[in-house]
């Protein structure tokens, strides 16, 4: 894949928050779930409560009906993976926006609208 990484694209995306959302700066944060770990990190952080597939962003402020936003980022060309699917389900069903977005442009529509009051 061409392109930024998710990586790249979640930090402009915060970024970009913290200049735009002045209100909230600070506010959408990272669940740092994925990326690749040695056995003994893994390890730990999966006794610590790391659990597969909870989305990357989360936004804990309230919008219209829901309780705060939940963001999986995905690169251009990314997928959804099945325990990804589950979680947003379960969070949409619990009073969250949980959704999934494709890069930065995305990602960014999705706060605004989310936070339009």
């Amino acid at each position: 894949m061409s392109g930024p990484s998710e990586h790249q694209i979640q930090c402009a995306l915060i970024q970009w928050f913290d200049n735009t959302h002045r209100q909230h700066r600070g506010r959408l944060f990272a669940i740092p779930n994925g990326g690749l770990r040695d056995t003994r990190v893994a390890k730990k952080m999966k006794a610590e409560g790391v659990r597969r597939g909870v989305p990357d962003l989360f936004l804990p402020v309230p919008a219209g009906d829901h309780h705060g936003l939940f963001i999986e980022l995905k690169r251009p060309g990314g997928r959804l993976s099945a325990d990804q699917k589950k979680w947003l389900d379960f969070l949409s069903g619990q009073g969250y926006r949980a959704v999934c977005c494709t890069g930065f442009d995305e990602a960014a529509a999705e706060i605004d609208a989310y936070l339009k009051p």
